[in-house]
């Protein structure tokens, strides 16, 4: 005869009970995650950012609120760069139809995009190839070979710096890639890796625009950096250059960097501050004064229409800033500070809430590990909010993918440091290693989307209930 724990039984069933409980809501989290973040992708989407922003009536093409009168010009021609460049030049086929010449979209590897009036040359990024050389020579032979009468519409988006590349003077491309990934790893932030890239480029900087003059350029871009500045976007290839050949040397001498350019780099821009060297194309040059620079797509827009589907959903919302920089570790161990903030304050929210924020940090490697700038942020919040299970933060790629991984984030939430310690998974070890992804891998943590076919940075998403 048996004897029956009543007691113990009962616990065990309270145990799964709410183990139970404890998935669901975990689950419900991040269902709401994804959903609010998949609308906020679908709203910069390019070819609804194009259609949203061109069209024609008659003989006019309006762009924004610019009005084309199209008897003016031979031809309308159209390039474009970047990963979200095919999917806008989709767009713009439809809206201009037999108006359309032709024109040229370089793009990276794998875009599956094929269009009928222009060639689509594929690329490498983050680093650039061969390819990347040949895309940005075809574009320059082109525009050179244009009527003076045509119009000119430049496509740029993401990615577009390693994919137009064209090193200048007697640098090779082997070393612009070197001087290109010592950059990356330097934790330097976007607007300085674009100041020495715009200045050992014949195409950046304003020089494709140099080459396009005297036609008239109309420049649409899904803006991929904090502050939507024309300048940044694609290391600014057709719009007027503010910084100089002394700050790309004061970006190098700021993350001590000398040691690991190439000479021909430096070279090239010593040369450059000794004015042997014609600087990049500056504002009050007359080559800018018809043309038209558009920014058709944002993370600001993007956060917007998160913010409406969160609300929609049910939390109370708060967006912290669409211009987060910085080191990725950092930010997170910040935002994890900020919805606990929201948890124990209620401030500057209720919960159930969601804080939303987006831009782009850096990651300075020092590790061994693989991961990109999301994961590595996330890994560092779950360290912070250890045991806070009624919080969940995630950051994602708006791209789809984060750095050299096929994830294009992660989630965290009080239990992830937990739990990876049950796997024997130290978090801390994880992060000085620069392992996030290995890491949220084990837990089965990684956000897949795949290619979304546009880019407007990263996203962040913390919910407290």
């Amino acid at each position: 005869m048996h004897s029956i724990d009543c007691f113990g039984h009962l616990t065990l069933i309270r145990k799964l009970i709410h183990l139970t409980t404890e998935t669901e809501k975990r689950d419900k989290l991040r269902s709401d995650v994804l959903r609010v973040i998949q609308q906020a992708i679908e709203s910069v989407n390019p070819e609804n950012a194009i259609r949203k922003h061109m069209s024609i009536e008659t003989e006019v093409l309006h762009i924004g609120d610019e009005r084309i009168d199209l008897k003016d010009y031979v031809n309308i021609n159209v390039i474009g760069a970047g990963k979200a460049s095919p999917a806008m030049g989709l767009a713009v086929e439809e809206v201009l139809g037999e108006k359309l010449k032709g024109g040229v979209i370089c793009t990276k590897y794998g875009s599956g995009v094929r269009l009928s009036k222009m060639e689509v040359v594929e690329a490498s990024h983050p680093i650039p190839d061969e390819r990347s050389v040949l895309g940005a020579q075809k574009t320059l032979d082109k525009v050179r070979s244009y009527d003076s009468n045509d119009l000119v519409i430049c496509l740029i988006s993401g990615g577009a710096s390693a994919i137009w590349c064209l090193p200048a003077g007697k640098i090779t491309l082997k070393e612009k890639v070197q001087a290109t990934e010592a950059l990356l790893d330097s934790g330097a932030d976007i607007h300085e890796i674009n100041t020495v890239r715009k200045h050992i480029s014949m195409i950046k900087g304003g020089h494709l625009a140099r080459a396009i003059y005297p036609n008239r350029l109309i420049s649409l871009a899904l803006s991929d950096v904090v502050g939507d500045k024309f300048t940044s976007i694609g290391s600014g290839p057709t719009t007027a250059d503010p910084t100089t050949y002394q700050q790309a040397i004061n970006v190098l001498n700021k993350y001590s960097l000398f040691s690991r350019i190439p000479q021909s780099v430096l070279e090239h821009l010593k040369a450059g501050v000794k004015c042997e060297i014609r600087e990049t194309p500056k504002p009050e040059d007359p080559i800018f004064e018809r043309n038209i620079e558009c920014i058709i797509g944002s993370n600001k827009l993007a956060l917007r229409t998160a913010e409406e589907t969160a609300r929609h959903l049910g939390y109370n919302t708060a967006i912290l800033s669409s211009e987060l920089t910085g080191e990725a570790r950092f930010v997170g161990k910040k935002l994890a500070g900020e919805i606990k903030k929201i948890y124990l304050e209620k401030n500057p929210v209720a919960p159930p809430a969601m804080l939303l924020c987006g831009g782009e940090t850096t990651v300075t490697v020092k590790g061994d590990g693989k991961g990109g700038r999301n994961q590595e942020l996330v890994l560092s919040a779950a360290l912070e909010l250890k045991g806070f299970k009624s919080i969940l933060v995630a950051s994602i790629g708006t791209d789809g993918i984060d750095g050299p991984t096929d994830a294009a984030g992660a989630f965290a939430d009080g239990s992830t440091v937990g739990r990876g310690e049950e796997l024997g998974l130290d978090a801390v070890e994880y992060l000085e290693r620069n392992n996030s992804y290995e890491y949220f891998n084990r837990l089965g943590e990684l956000i897949y989307i795949g290619p979304t076919g546009t880019n407007v940075m990263d996203i962040q998403v913390l919910i407290a209930i």
